[in-house]
């Protein structure tokens, strides 16, 4: 297959060859691999690895998805319609972290809690199907996030290509840009359970709560947002380029009718805006 693609787009601030040379090595990277299952959660990271595995290894690349309470709906659907769009072979797998006492406790490991349940049933998929790697759409800046799902891939050699090949998140979205996938500037995205503060015990109900509101801020017209439960305190994050839109009377009572609905007694507007890992800042102290 070819390893060149056809760049639809260009931005005059990026360096084409460099960016061209870049996904050359990951189509490399890939081929190497021979047969993959591809970790794929929708998101652009992973929409993207799905979509070059696709183009390097064609039916000896397959995305799989977790069929988790903590993904939302929203999500899956998402994913589903991109694998139709870029005409790659997508299924589901069943995971069960919210069995596990160390998940649901939520302590700071539960994302390792959580990927070590998709890459251990992701492995029983590869056994039974013949595949050789798990790969997943870690990224170079990702490294140096505090990521335990990192130590869950590496404890079950899984692969990150586009780490190895050292793309940015800004890189992907440029690349998928280029090659006119659908995908290139969607929202960042993570699992429901990064909603709740550390210490504090997860369970479908809580998440499936907190899915139900974000679906209703998502229908307001808000693009990139997060949802924070604090008991029955709700912490609503949105984007600063979108908080005008947020900050009028108006909004403020379509936020409470929403979240009084939903059984939340004090409904906040974080006036920093949305940020990736809040939470995290509990860590620190």
């Amino acid at each position: 297959m070819a390893s060149l693609v056809t760049f639809q787009a260009s931005s005059p601030n990026s360096d084409s060859t460099d960016l061209e040379a870049k996904q050359n090595a990951l189509f490399d990277c890939i081929r190497k691999l021979e047969r993959v299952i591809v970790a794929y959660s929708g998101g652009t990271d992973s929409a993207y690895l799905a979509w070059a595995a696709n183009r390097v290894l064609g039916n000896n690349a397959v995305a799989v998805t977790a069929d988790s309470a903590s993904m939302p709906e929203s999500h899956k659907r998402d994913a589903e319609a991109f694998a139709r769009e870029a005409g790659f072979r997508h299924e589901y797998i069943a995971t069960n972290e919210f069995d596990n006492p160390d998940y649901v406790k939520n302590d700071k490991d539960r994302c390792f809690h959580c990927k070590d349940e998709l890459f251990t049933q992701l492995e029983g998929y590869a056994e039974e199907h013949g595949y050789r790697h798990i790969i997943y759409g870690v990224n170079q800046d990702d490294l140096g996030d505090y990521r335990p799902g990192q130590r869950a891939a590496k404890m079950h050699d899984v692969k990150a290509p586009l780490a190895e090949v050292e793309l940015t998140k800004a890189e992907i979205r440029e690349l998928a840009h280029r090659a006119g996938l659908s995908v290139w500037d969607r929202p960042a995205a993570a699992c429901l359970s990064s909603r709740v503060p550390y210490g504090t015990p997860v369970n479908v109900k809580t998440i499936k709560t907190i899915e139900e509101g974000e679906e209703a801020i998502k229908a307001l017209g808000f693009r990139q947002f997060r949802v924070r439960f604090h008991g029955d305190l709700v912490r609503i994050e949105i984007a600063r380029d979108e908080l005008p839109s947020a900050m009028n009377p108006e909004m403020f009572a379509r936020f409470a009718e929403i979240f009084k609905s939903l059984g939340f007694h004090f409904i906040t507007l974080d006036v920093e805006g949305y940020r990736q890992g809040a939470l995290n800042v509990a860590l620190a102290h």
